[in-house]
This record gives C-alpha cells, sequence and structure tokens, in this order.
C-alpha cells in the first residue's frame, strides 16, 4: 500500500463515535461492535490493515476473548482458556506482555522488511507486509480487572502519521465504552449460563426472574452421583478431593451437555441433567436415545479415568446413574430475595430415587420402564420397587452395554500447550505471572 494523505477527518471519526454510542445504547455484542468499529475506521480514511483486540472476561472457564480484524478477510474470533503449566520462553518475548510487564500503556514500533524482529510476532506481520505497529493497554477504569489490548497496524509505506496516531487514541477511548457496555453484557450472560446451564440462563435473561415464574415440561431425566464420596474427603483431604470431584464431573457429566441435554445443577457430588422434549412419541424417544447415548460416553470416559487413575496409585472411582422421563416444573424457587432456577417434581424425585437403586443392584446405571421403552434396544429387567411417594410399583431395567463402536466422543485431558495460539498463551502466562509478585500495574489489568 503506498503513501496516504496523513490528514484524518474529524468529521468522519466523530461519525464512528456516535455509532459506537447507539450500537452500546441498542446492545450491540461484542462482535458486532468490533467489526463495525474497525470497518469504519477504515472507510474514514485510516490505512488500518490490521486490527487486534483483547478484552478479559470474567468467566469460570474463559480468561479472555480476542477479536483480529483484517482488511481483506474481516473478524476472526478466539477464546482463551484457564490453563495451568510452564509456558515456551518464546512467548515471554510478546509486545503485551512487554507492556504489563513494565506498566506501559502504548508501544510503537516501525517494522523493517528485514533484519531481525524484536517480537516474534513481529516476523508473523512482515509476511503481512506491516509496516507500523502501535500496541496499548486500556483498563475499564482504576483498580478494574476488566480491560481491553489490542494493537493497530498499517501497511502503508509512510506508516502512522502523528495525526493518525491521535486519531486512533482518541478512538480507542470511544472504543473501551462501548466494548465494556458490550463485555457487562456479555458478563451477565456468561455466569447465567455457567452456572444455570444455557436454557436456564436464557430464560432467566429474557425476564425470567420472579418466585414462581416457570413451566411444566417434559424432559428425559438424567441423575449422576459419586460412590464413597465421603470416605474419599476424609482419606485424600480437602484439595485432593475436591480435584477428583472436578476430574468425575469432566469425565462423566460433559456428555450430558450437548446434543439437547444440560446440565441443569450439581447437587454435592452427583448432578441432574434433562433432555426437554416435546410430549409425543417421538420428540420423547430422541430426548431418552440422547440422554442413553450420553450414559455410554460417559461411562467410557470414567473408565479411562480409572484407567489413568490406576496408573497413578490412585482410587477407582464408583458412580451410579438414573434415567427416567416424565413431566418436571421448571422454574424459580427459593426465598424472595434467594432464587434457584432448577426443575422439580414428582418425576425429579422418582429420578433420584432410581438412582439410588443403583446401590441395591449393584449397577452403574438403571432406567424406569418408560424410559426403556422410549430408547427401544435390549435391556435386563432388575426387578420392581415401590419407590417413596410413589402409588404404584415401577419396573426398573439396566441397559445392555454398547457396540464395540461407541467411544467417547471427546479427550477429557487438559488441551496441550502447543495446540494455544501464542495470544492465547500470552493471556494465560500474564495470568501466572500475577502470582509471582510482578508490579502492581500486571496485577490489575485481568483475571
Amino acid at each position: 500500500m503506498g503513501a496516504i494523505d496523513s490528514r484524518v477527518s474529524s468529521i468522519l471519526l466523530d461519525r464512528v463515535a456516535e455509532w459506537l454510542t447507539n450500537s452500546s445504547l441498542a446492545g450491540d455484542d461484542l462482535e458486532n461492535i468490533v467489526r463495525g468499529f474497525c470497518e469504519r475506521i477504515a472507510a474514514a480514511g485510516l490505512p488500518i490493515a490490521r486490527v487486534h483486540l483483547t478484552f478479559s472476561m470474567l468467566h469460570p472457564l474463559y480468561d479472555a476473548l480476542s477479536f483480529t480484524w483484517r482488511r481483506a478477510s474481516g473478524v476472526t474470533i478466539e477464546g482463551y482458556r484457564h490453563a495451568a503449566g510452564q509456558k515456551p520462553d518464546r512467548f515471554l518475548q510478546s509486545p503485551y506482555y512487554y507492556l504489563l510487564d513494565n506498566n506501559l500503556q502504548h508501544i510503537r514500533r516501525q517494522i523493517p522488511a528485514d533484519g531481525p524482529a524484536e517480537f516474534p510476532v513481529f516476523a508473523d506481520l512482515r509476511d503481512e507486509r506491516i509496516t507500523d505497529y502501535l500496541a496499548f493497554v486500556q483498563p475499564f477504569g482504576d483498580g478494574s480487572v476488566q480491560g481491553m489490548m489490542g494493537s493497530w497496524s498499517t501497511d502503508s509505506h509512510s506508516g502512522f502519521s502523528d495525526d493518525m496516531i491521535d486519531a486512533l487514541l482518541r478512538m480507542q477511548n470511544h472504543l473501551a465504552v462501548a466494548a465494556k457496555m458490550a463485555v457487562l453484557g456479555k458478563l451477565a450472560n456468561n455466569m447465567l449460563t455457567t452456572y444455570l446451564g444455557g436454557d436456564a440462563g436464557k430464560r432467566v435473561l429474557n425476564g425470567q426472574i420472579r418466585r414462581g415464574d416457570g413451566e411444566t415440561i417434559r424432559a428425559a431425566l438424567v441423575m449422576g452421583d459419586m460412590r464413597q464420596s465421603t470416605v474419599y474427603a476424609e482419606k485424600e483431604g480437602r484439595q485432593n478431593y475436591i480435584d477428583t470431584l472436578n476430574q468425575f464431573f469432566d469425565a462423566i457429566a460433559a456428555p450430558f451437555n450437548r446434543n439437547g441435554g444440560e446440565i441443569l445443577s450439581f447437587i454435592g457430588d452427583g448432578f441432574l441433567a434433562v433432555y426437554p422434549c416435546g410430549r409425543h412419541k417421538d420428540p420423547s424417544k430422541i430426548a431418552c436415545q440422547a440422554a442413553l447415548s450420553a450414559v455410554h460416553q460417559a461411562q467410557s470416559r470414567v473408565a479411562e479415568l480409572n484407567k489413568e487413575r490406576q496408573g497413578n496409585n490412585m482410587g477407582k472411582i464408583s458412580y451410579g446413574i438414573g434415567l427416567h422421563v416424565g413431566n418436571v416444573m421448571f422454574g424459580n424457587v427459593g426465598l424472595k430475595d434467594r432464587l434457584t432456577f432448577s426443575a422439580f417434581g414428582s418425576a425429579v424425585n422418582e429420578v433420584q430415587r432410581l438412582q439410588s437403586l443403583t446401590k441395591k443392584y449393584s449397577r452403574e446405571v438403571v432406567a424406569s420402564q418408560a424410559f426403556a421403552g422410549y430408547c427401544g434396544g435390549e435391556w435386563t429387567t432388575l426387578g420392581e420397587e415401590k419407590l417413596r411417594g410413589v402409588r404404584q410399583k415401577i419396573t426398573v431395567l439396566q441397559p445392555h452395554p454398547p457396540a464395540p463402536t461407541v467411544h467417547s466422543e471427546q479427550n477429557f485431558h487438559e488441551v496441550p500447550q502447543d495446540a494455544l495460539s501464542e495470544a492465547e498463551q500470552v493471556i494465560l502466562l500474564h495470568r501466572d505471572a500475577r502470582k509471582q509478585a510482578k508490579p502492581p500495574a500486571v496485577d490489575k489489568f485481568m483475571q
């Protein structure tokens, strides 16, 4: 790209700032704000070839969300996962880490066409014919652990002029305000969907927040529970027990959180999953078959986990799963100022009692006749039981083992560090650095 007029139109930049304000008031999400902003500053005459923006997120599973906009290809998005472990030294040479570690707000570098690269990312930018690079850190207020950091890059032969840098810094503040509003909206969604589940979180966000709000739905129900948890807690100690419990949940519960299923709640060392469905035969059949498929995956995953634990001289984890189908009430219950969103009713009580029968029959999985009837396939009848609170006896069955071709859909081990992107490793490096007595400026930016 050749040299361009270094003057920047204040009128057009004011229009971009106005658009950011209107987008914030309209509740636009972060992706639309970033994409629209980048396209508009480029259209206003700024010679932007690449924009990289990373937003810290208060989220139990992710540290940050990153957007990279390129003039030729648009926006790509990455989520930066929580992780642990040592990172390769080359990632310590990131411009972002340099900013955080040295308590700087900006760093500008002109990138020559050849010669050594000061930071590893500059070699990649050089391949994109980038000539000038301006990185920044923008906290969302004093003392805030939420914030934005990013970089502006140009492929103009003459690089950024002072007018362009002034315009970018000016627009950076407007973008930070709009992004903060979007991050707060994303935060609310993240918290609700992580702690309540996807469907329940959406219901609350859509206004189903009063005590008693809810509805009756039909669903396939799964109740799982870890065996001998008290023994584990006493034998292994608090932290080892928590780690074991999380390993158990990673292995057994994850399959029930996809393909129409949702983990509705974790109850001590157990969980309740639901597969909402219509009231007719076909929807019930689909939901029950999806739940049973998830059971087979969960069994395979726990078997793999126990194999790994045995290799580490750790005890085997045992469990019980109950399967049922029926009508449940789905909504808010509790105190006026302290509510929970869950499923409750007779069908939930019945699946909980079915799960407890796995102890009596020494089986990992049992199901009601209603559930097995919708699933089809081969089952072994274990007996008839009178469940507390249920007028009629219920037939209890055990599913036959799945075909040998059924395997776990996902590997539940940690993602190798080499599989993480460079930007992702930088975010994780920054998080780890906070634990190593870095300067206060490093501590205050992001979680």
